[in-house]
């Protein structure tokens, strides 16, 4: 009887402490299918990718379980779960040496148990043969135990079997793990703790929609698939922010690259020389410090003259107003102090340190592309991000927004419509 009740603790303390989520994805709007998905931890700093027919599962490593001296890097992991036919154990021990893999039921039965010596690294096990139910994985070694739950949906018939399985450990220095179970529905893993901000781009052929959620129970994801494809041909990706009584916004999540204006066919002039930049008074557009490959990242630098013509962005979308800049600063995000965070990319791999404030709970995802002065000088990759509105309060001057790497706060200035600024883009 004191057996059952220690093992009956264990699954509640179990069940208290981790997070057990199942995440599936579908597709709406301009196709019903994902292709595949990318899923960015951006509390914890991970991603993986998934296929479109995948399972999410998000998980713990359990090592609360009576713990003695224990390393912090020490738990279990065990995936599929549910599993129906067998589930990987995964054991992280905190020391070598001889230890026992049991397995409960949940009325505290010892169903199996294998003795075996284990490496002080990640040791891999397949289980096998379980009946439908709930079960715990318990390994008790020199001076340590360690604990997790599995939940059973097959039809075995109960023979259980615990094999170690020989497995090579590799040192993985980049955290994005890329999975590839060519269409068969596969349930993967990853870590997560209370209150992690997931962003996740799901891809259909061309489209891409990112959606930003802090999951708190198993549920459908739906990205709503929208088309924008600029006049070169470029998709983007788009993302919806705000709810409430206002109508949400759905922005583009990239700055505008295109070099032709959306009939495909009108180029933009690529003005390089600085002093003929400063005098236009037509449409332009450069690259920062005159390099393509600026671009691709951050996206071109336009002049406002650019912008007024009214076929900048894609069909079907066009460049936000000072009005709608501040409905999304103001009435989503809670006013200009603080809605320059939830705008910008989080970390310092493109904004130069201390990227202050940084969240990107929106999935704006909030560039540093920098500017193009009058003059014709570059200026401030890396630590301004500078977006054009579409409205002018007199001949010389148009509405701009922007933010900097050692503040949360987004600015609303006016800018001599010389400038070179990049465009974000709002679904009409």
């Amino acid at each position: 009887m004191k057996k059952v009740l220690i093992i009956v603790a264990i699954f509640c303390a179990l069940k208290a402490n981790a997070q057990d989520y199942l995440i599936t994805f579908a597709g709406a709007g301009a196709s019903s299918s994902v292709n595949t998905i990318k899923v960015e931890n951006l509390t914890a700093g991970t991603s993986l990718a998934l296929n479109g027919n995948d399972i999410l599962h998000l998980t713990e490593i359990i090592t609360d379980i009576n713990p003695v001296e224990k390393e912090q890097s020490s738990g279990i992991k065990i995936y599929p779960n549910p599993m129906i036919d067998n589930s990987t154990v995964e054991i992280f021990p905190p020391v070598a040496g001889d230890a026992i893999i049991a397995v409960y039921d949940i009325t505290g039965k010892l169903v199996t148990q294998i003795h075996n010596y284990l490496e002080n690294n990640r040791q891999e096990f397949k289980l096998s043969g379980t009946k439908n139910g709930f079960y715990l994985i318990n390994v008790t070694g020199n001076n340590y135990q360690i604990s997790g739950k599995l939940q059973c949906n097959g039809k075995s018939n109960g023979t259980i079997s615990i094999e170690k399985v020989n497995i090579n450990i590799q040192t993985v220095d980049e955290k994005i793990s890329k999975i590839n179970y060519k269409g068969v529905q596969s349930t993967v893993d990853m870590m997560y703790s209370t209150g992690d901000r997931l962003k996740l781009t799901g891809i259909s052929g061309k489209y891409t929609t990112i959606i930003v959620d802090v999951p708190t129970t198993s549920k459908v994801v739906t990205f709503t698939f929208i088309d924008c494809t600029d006049g070169d041909g470029n998709n983007y990706p788009v993302i919806q922010i705000g709810t409430g009584k206002c109508s949400p916004q759905i922005w583009m999540a990239e700055n505008l690259k295109t070099t032709k204006f959306k009939d495909g066919t009108t180029p933009i002039p690529n003005v390089t020389e600085n002093a003929a930049w400063g005098v236009l008074s037509a449409p332009a557009y450069c690259c920062y410090n005159n390099e393509t490959a600026y671009k691709t990242i951050y996206g071109a630098l336009y002049n406002w003259y650019t912008v007024s013509t009214g076929n900048l962005c894609p069909t079907g979308w066009h460049v936000p107003t000072d009005a709608e800049w501040t409905t999304l600063t103001t009435y989503f995000l809670g006013g200009e102090s603080v809605a320059g965070g939830k705008l910008k990319e989080t970390g310092t791999f493109h904004w130069t340190s201390p990227n202050t404030g940084a969240t990107n709970e929106t999935g704006f995802t909030a560039l540093p592309g920098g500017y193009r002065s009058p003059d014709g000088g570059f200026c401030c990759t890396g630590i301004y991000g500078k977006w054009w509105s579409a409205s002018e309060p007199d001949a010389s001057n148009a509405w701009v927004r922007y933010l900097g790497n050692s503040s949360s706060d987004i600015s609303r200035s006016l800018f001599n419509k010389n400038y070179g600024l990049s465009v974000r883009c709002l679904k009409n």
